[in-house]
């Protein structure tokens, strides 16, 4: 089958999408990406990227068609454009640099604007191609909950658009249960959304022949208890409440809070965490590739995952979740609903309330009190449980099954 995949963030962003790619190669499929210069998490065109483009015109074999846009940045004015600057360059560009490219269907990843969708609408249509939309995002609620848009006038624009999207896709996919019955509220089509949960990513492991040493960033001492917290430092993120909460354990010596990513919420965090004096509890390393998670995940006693309070927070599963799991150590959870449903189900670690900072500092305490024997149980509980329920294997037969029913669906109505 040839495969369209359209995504605003392709490597070498880091993404979930990257990791899919291989996986519908090795099943035979002829794969190409449509996508924009990468610029994510820092806002600003990747260096590497502007010194040689061409080094990053393929991946995994599969040929990739970069447009034009608007980096970023760090204001909010700026994000916007760079979300409009893909919906006019992937709309306009696309088709051209598509030209010599007929797929059978179009595969649309949506972290993250949904206006991802709206050049795959239009490419659907020339191509006469069936969309499957992968939602990890849900719109208009997102806007309200993290963008602070309360306009009634303008959400309903958004939702609109949505309603747009959504309507012309074939299958419309929700990465958790809960996302199954909002999505269907945006749709005139409700039989068309299924879940569609997402894996963990593919990380190194001295199983495979591959040595993993420990990260040389950070010191090693046993008597330390590392919660190391990794991805994106963001608004989602709950950055504040995970600040207060080391701040109420700072005289708990042996508790340290490692922080790996950047975001738009980076520099905040480090001022604040200066302003504090916090310097001695948290350290910050930044930004890293995938490939060297697994060296800074063995320093971890356990590993850090926040969601902030929200409605729309609560049904979303944090896609780190599922990698958390496959590392065999505790979890600690900060969120609501999906996340703190599936960490609680697999008895991987303990979980505080949304934005509850007593709450996450009475867990990290009780984590760090346990045996090494309670710990590896634990990461135990959690693999069981990734493989269960998250499995790759499984879940890519799904997603070709998810294909084909929508490629047959399309041709039956053509």
């Amino acid at each position: 089958m040839k495969i369209l995949i359209i995504s605003q963030y392709f490597w070498p962003e880091n993404f979930r999408i990257n990791d899919f790619i291989p996986e519908l190669i090795k099943k035979g499929h002829d794969v190409q990406i449509l996508t924009g210069q990468p610029n994510y998490p820092s806002g600003k065109i990747f260096s590497e990227f502007k010194k040689d483009p061409k080094a990053f015109a393929f991946y995994q074999n599969a040929k990739i068609h970069r447009v034009p846009i608007i980096s970023r940045g760090s204001h909010p004015v700026r994000l916007l454009l760079n979300y409009i600057s893909f919906i006019i360059s992937g709309s306009c560009f696309g088709p051209w640099k598509l030209r010599n490219f007929q797929p059978d269907l179009i595969f649309v990843y949506e972290p993250s604007p949904i206006t991802v969708g709206i050049p795959a609408v239009l490419l659907g249509k020339l191509k006469n191609a069936p969309i499957v939309f992968w939602a990890l995002d849900l719109w208009p609620e997102t806007l309200e909950a993290v963008g602070g848009i309360k306009s009634k006038t303008v959400l309903w624009g958004i939702e609109k658009v949505v309603r747009f999207i959504y309507n012309n896709c074939s299958i419309i996919l929700g990465q958790s249960k809960s996302f199954i019955k909002s999505i269907q509220t945006h749709c005139n089509y409700p039989n068309r959304v299924h879940y569609f949960p997402s894996w963990a990513e593919v990380l190194p492991k001295a199983s495979s022949g591959i040595a993993i040493n420990f990260a040389p960033e950070i010191t090693r001492d046993e008597k330390i208890f590392n919660i190391v917290f990794a991805g994106n430092i963001a608004d989602a993120q709950d950055m504040p409440s995970i600040l207060k909460t080391a701040n109420i354990l700072r005289e708990e010596k042996l508790i340290k809070w490692i922080i790996i990513g950047d975001g738009r919420r980076f520099e905040w965090l480090r001022s604040e965490v200066m302003r504090l004096r916090l310097e001695s509890n948290i350290l910050l390393l930044g930004r890293f590739p995938l490939e060297r998670m697994p060296s800074f995940f063995l320093h971890a006693g356990a590993l850090l995952v926040s969601l902030k309070k929200d409605p729309v927070f609560s049904m979303t599963i944090p896609a780190k979740l599922q990698t958390y799991l496959m590392t065999g150590k505790p979890i600690l959870g900060m969120l609501d609903g999906e996340g703190a449903r599936i960490i609680e189900e697999s008895n991987a670690g303990f979980c505080s309330g949304a934005s509850d900072s007593i709450g996450l500092a009475s867990a990290a305490k009780k984590m760090s009190l346990l045996t090494r024997d309670e710990h590896t149980r634990l990461g135990l509980n959690g693999i069981q449980y990734s493989k269960k329920e998250f499995d790759r294997d499984t879940l890519m037969k799904k997603l070709d099954q998810f294909f084909i029913s929508a490629v047959d669906q399309h041709r039956s109505n053509s």
